[in-house]
C-alpha cells in the first residue's frame, strides 16, 4: 500500500526570520504540510519551489474547517494548470 499522497502549492509566505513558509495541501483541502525555509538557503542551494511535492500521509496535518474550501479551491487550481514539477 502506498503511504504517499501528492500535495499543491497553495499559500507562499514570508516571515520577520527571513524564512519563506510554504503550505501544500491535498486537491480536497483536508490535510496540509508546512514547510519552513531559510531565504538564504534556498537561494544559496537553488533550491526550486515546485507546484506540487509527494509526502508521507503520516507527514500530514488536518486542516482547519474554515482554511479546507480555500486551500482546496488552490489546490485543485494549480493541478489543472501546472505539471507537479513545475517551478512556481
Amino acid at each position: 500500500m502506498d503511504d504517499t499522497v501528492r500535495l499543491w502549492l497553495v499559500e507562499r509566505s514570508y516571515d520577520d526570520r527571513d524564512l519563506i513558509i510554504l503550505v501544500y495541501a491535498t486537491t480536497d483541502g483536508e490535510y496540509a504540510l508546512q514547510k519552513e525555509l531559510a531565504a538564504a538557503v534556498m537561494h544559496q542551494r537553488r533550491m526550486a519551489t515546485t507546484a506540487a511535492i509527494e509526502a508521507s500521509k503520516d507527514d500530514l496535518s488536518p486542516v482547519s474547517e474554515d482554511r479546507q474550501e480555500q486551500y482546496a479551491q488552490e489546490a485543485t487550481k494549480m493541478a489543472e494548470k501546472h505539471d507537479p514539477d513545475d517551478e512556481i
